[in-house]
């Protein structure tokens, strides 16, 4: 009776191991049940400082970007896209984390003795994709850290500025069994080496070079042809410079035309949602590192084979705080809305006039180390107001925007004037900037000062207040020293 009774309590055990064993198992397969046949691939096509000031689909003639343009004919094109910060490396670190810079320190640049490095807690959408069974890729510019918070399975190799190329060494990637994410990033149309020419008024090159690239038509263009944006000088200078800017960009055009040929020829065209955007506006000064429109307002253009309508125009106000929440809600990857500072725009795609989306916010700390410059903006209806913390310092300027011969011109001449604003205003900015962009839409009538608009000078504040407490600004300390986010200094 003894034998029987522990031969039982035996069998007992075993099972209940057992059962405990497959649990186990079945639980670690059951984490990558979100993506199945259905499930669709995602590619994220990121320029490097493209404003929508050049592009066909945007409403520039001169330019050729027949490839973006189809895709907006067969997409959608946002016509209120903006980053939250019109810098390389902090604007990247929001697109792949969905919180802005400001609290996750990713003040700034990360390269070199700049090194502002993301929080190691901080789960990217890269990673959170791998996570639930895509295969994640990248190629070209990175411009974040640490990898390990940004990690992708593939990390592919390609000249940055040959986006042919990049296009040819993400066949692999298009192919993949399983659905993919790819992250692909252009060094285009960013400034190229030597940021400071011998000669000040010569162009800087946008890393367009005499022999051109392997398998690229060089587009040229002749300066004047091309058109100055009003926050630019009409000058010789400018006229060159943006005639390069343009070859760069036709050259991006060109990858991605080949990077969708070989989409189609993987059979994933019906499967595969597309986006567009840049990181910041164009690389002139009054556009990158300024939260003028021309640096932060972008193109964003979204293909999604799943929506019913093509070629239309959105107006909803987003931002690339709202990126990853939207990536992920088209993955099909829960998460909590609290997770992140932006929210998902997936079910307003397709629609043209969406409500509840005229507002968003963005903040700008550091460009390079040297550039400490603060701003935070807020925009909600036809307002924008912009906080500038540091006002008491003059505007400081990226080094390569200062070489650039568009700026050098202006400056080596003594001229007055900088586009619309003068030279003296765009060195020193006041503390506070109102617009109505509607009425104003080129900033240039400040209102902050004007009797009549304090009460929504006032309103705006506030609502920027309540933007950097949700936030955990650091920098809501310069509210009449508002330590109420500060701890105690103390590690517990």
């Amino acid at each position: 009776m003894k034998n029987k009774f522990c031969y039982l309590l035996e069998r007992f055990c075993v099972s209940i191991l057992f059962i405990i064993i497959t649990s186990c198992f079945q639980d670690k397969s059951d984490k990558h049940k979100t993506v199945n046949n259905t499930t669709p691939n995602i590619i994220l096509f990121v320029a490097d400082d493209h404003g929508t000031d050049a592009l066909g689909s945007y409403g520039n003639p001169v330019i050729k970007t027949p490839n973006l343009d189809k895709l907006a004919a067969e997409g959608v094109r946002f016509t209120n896209a903006y980053c939250t910060s019109a810098s390389c490396a902090a604007s990247r670190s929001v697109i792949l984390s969905g919180k802005f810079g400001h609290a996750t320190g990713s003040y700034g640049h990360v390269h070199d003795y700049h090194h502002f490095s993301t929080f190691d807690g901080i789960k990217s959408l890269s990673n959170r994709l791998s996570d639930v069974g895509y295969l994640t890729a990248r190629i070209g510019k990175y411009h974040v850290a640490p990898e390990s918070v940004y990690l992708f399975d593939e990390v592919l190799n390609a000249d940055p500025r040959n986006t042919v190329e990049m296009a040819d060494a993400s066949k692999g990637v298009l192919n993949s069994e399983k659905p993919f994410f790819l992250y692909f990033c252009t060094d285009d149309p960013h400034r190229g080496h030597p940021f400071k020419p011998e000669k000040w008024d010569i162009p800087n090159s946008f890393g367009n070079k005499p022999e051109g690239y392997k398998d690229v038509e060089q587009i040229v263009y002749d300066p004047k042809d091309v058109l100055v944006p009003d926050f630019l000088p009409d000058t010789k200078q400018s006229r060159e410079e943006i005639a390069q800017y343009y070859q760069s960009i036709s050259r991006i055009d060109q990858g991605f035309g080949r990077l969708m040929q070989h989409l189609e020829q993987a059979g994933k065209l019906d499967n595969t949602i597309v986006f567009y955007i840049s990181d910041n506006g164009m690389a002139f000064p009054g556009a990158k590192t300024t939260v003028y429109e021309p640096g932060i307002k972008l193109p964003c253009i979204i293909k999604d084979p799943t929506k019913g309508k093509k070629g239309i125009v959105n107006n909803a106000r987003i931002s690339w705080v709202d990126l990853t929440p939207t990536i992920l809600d088209m993955a099909d990857v829960s998460y909590q809305e609290n997770e992140f500072h932006g929210k998902s725009f997936n079910a307003i795609i397709d629609q043209e006039k969406p409500n509840g989306w005229d507002k968003i916010y963005a903040s700008h700390t550091f460009h390079e180390i040297t550039m400490y410059y603060p701003m935070r903006v807020v925009i909600d209806g036809d307002y924008k107001l912009i906080w500038n913390v540091a006002y008491q310092l003059d505007y400081p300027f990226a080094s390569d925007l200062w070489a650039a011969s568009t700026w050098q011109g202006i400056y080596r001449n003594n001229k007055e004037y900088f586009g619309k604003r003068t030279v003296k205003d765009y060195m020193y900015r006041p503390e506070f900037e109102l617009f109505n962009l509607s009425k104003d839409p080129g900033e240039s009538d400040n209102l902050a000062k004007q009797e009549d608009y304090q009460e929504i000078l006032e309103s705006m504040k506030l609502k920027m207040k309540d933007f950097q407490l949700n936030t955990k600004d650091p920098w809501l300390i310069m509210w009449d020293h508002d330590n109420s986010l500060q701890g105690t200094g103390v590690n517990l």
